[in-house]
């Protein structure tokens, strides 16, 4: 299933299993908690897509590499 994430005026898809809806909360939560990181705010400009592994987030950047967040 994909849902689309708002954060800081850029939208990224991201990409969940359906039975796994209460990750994608996770994620948000765990995406206000960084809203003041200025690092991470830095690399959410180059993210192309997230995937959602059961309690970690698979941020997949433009050029292929990846960046992998508990959110738990």
């Amino acid at each position: 299933m994909m849902k689309i994430i708002t954060f800081k005026n850029r939208s990224v898809p991201v990409y969940y299993p359906n039975e796994q809806s209460t990750s994608f909360d996770l994620l948000h939560h765990k995406l206000s908690e960084l809203e003041l990181d200025f690092d991470f705010r830095k690399k959410w400009k180059r993210i192309r897509s997230v995937e959602m592994v059961r309690d970690v987030a698979i941020f997949q950047y433009n050029d292929g590499t990846k960046l992998y967040l508990e959110v738990s």
